[in-house]
C-alpha cells in the first residue's frame, strides 16, 4: 500500500470512551504502519490538553479541537479559536436557554456544574461524548468549573440539554456564526453536542494537513464512531467506523470494523494493509 495518512478519533475509537489508555494492540499496530512509512495522526474535539496524555504514544500530530487546532509534529498548521464577540454571544443563549455548557480551550477545559443530564442514554445507543464527559468530571480529568475560566481563546464549546425545542432560539440567533454537531437529535430527554465556528471541522484540517505535507486526500483514512467524525468521513479517502459505532457512521462507512474493545484497530490496520 502507498504511504498513507491516518486519522483517529479517540473516545469510542482508540480508546474505551473518556479514557486515555489505549489498547496494547492498537499501539502496537499504530507503530507497525508507522514503520512502513505511513503517518498516524489523531482527529479528535478533545483540546490539547486533553491530548497530551496520548501524545506520548508518539503520534505524528493531531487534528485537534475538531480542527480548530492542527498541527505535524512542532509545527503548527491551524490555529482558529472562537471570535470573542461570538463567544460571548453563544455562552449567554445557551444560558438563558438552560443549556448546560462546556468550554474548550488549548490548556484547559471549563464546564458549568455537573447535571443529571449527562446520565442520559438513548434506546441502548452509548455515546461516547456524554461518558467521556461523565468520567472528566467524576475522576476530575483536567475538567475545571466555569467560574476558573480564565479568558483564554476558545476552540469549541460542547453542550447538553434536556430537549430539542431548548436549541431552537441558539440555532436561530448562532447559526450564521457556528455550526452545530448534534449527536442524537432523535432522543427525548438528552440532546448533546457541539459548535464551532463555520469554516472548522476535522474535515478542513485533514484537508489543510494534506496540504501541507504534500498529499492527496485519496491517500487518507480515517477511523470514528459518533456523528462528530462525519466531516472526517466525508473527506478521507477511506472512512472505517467501528462496530460499538452510531449507525448513522456505519452506514456512510467504507469499512466497519471490530468495536475499540475487541482489538478493531488492529484488525482495521491489518485488514487494509496498512500494518
Amino acid at each position: 500500500m502507498d504511504q498513507k495518512l491516518i486519522f483517529l478519533d479517540i473516545d469510542g475509537t482508540l480508546t474505551e470512551p473518556g479514557t486515555n489508555i489505549p489498547p496494547a494492540s492498537a499501539i502496537d499496530a499504530i507503530r507497525r504502519a508507522q514503520a512502513k512509512g505511513h503517518k498516524v495522526f489523531l482527529c479528535t474535539g478533545r483540546n490539547l490538553d486533553m491530548l497530551r496524555p496520548l501524545l506520548r504514544y508518539g503520534f505524528d500530530g493531531a487534528v485537534a479541537s475538531a480542527g480548530g487546532y492542527v498541527f505535524c509534529g512542532d509545527h503548527v498548521v491551524v490555529d482558529s479559536p472562537m471570535p470573542a464577540d461570538d463567544f460571548h454571544t453563544a455562552m449567554e443563549c445557551f444560558f438563558h436557554n438552560h443549556i448546560f455548557r462546556t468550554v474548550e480551550c488549548l490548556n484547559g477545559t471549563f464546564s458549568d456544574d455537573s447535571s443529571d443530564i449527562l446520565n442520559k442514554t438513548h434506546n441502548g445507543y452509548v455515546n461516547s461524548e456524554l461518558i467521556r464527559f461523565r468520567r472528566m468530571i467524576a475522576e476530575n480529568l483536567g475538567m475545571r468549573p466555569m467560574s476558573e475560566y480564565d479568558g483564554a481563546p476558545v476552540y469549541k464549546i460542547v453542550f447538553a440539554c434536556a430537549r430539542l425545542s431548548q436549541l431552537g432560539e441558539p440555532k436561530e440567533t448562532l447559526g450564521g456564526r457556528f455550526r452545530f454537531t448534534i449527536q442524537n437529535p432523535e432522543a427525548e430527554d438528552c440532546i448533546n453536542g457541539e459548535i464551532s465556528p463555520h469554516g472548522v471541522s476535522k474535515g478542513v484540517g485533514i484537508t489543510r494537513l494534506c496540504e501541507y505535507l504534500g498529499y492527496s486526500l485519496a491517500d487518507t483514512v480515517g477511523f470514528g464512531d459518533s456523528v462528530n467524525d462525519l466531516e472526517m468521513f466525508e473527506t478521507v479517502g477511506y472512512a472505517v467506523c467501528m462496530a460499538n459505532g452510531h449507525p448513522d457512521m456505519k452506514a456512510i462507512a467504507d469499512y466497519i470494523c471490530p468495536s475499540v474493545s475487541d482489538d478493531g484497530i488492529r484488525e482495521s490496520f491489518s485488514y487494509l494493509g496498512l500494518t
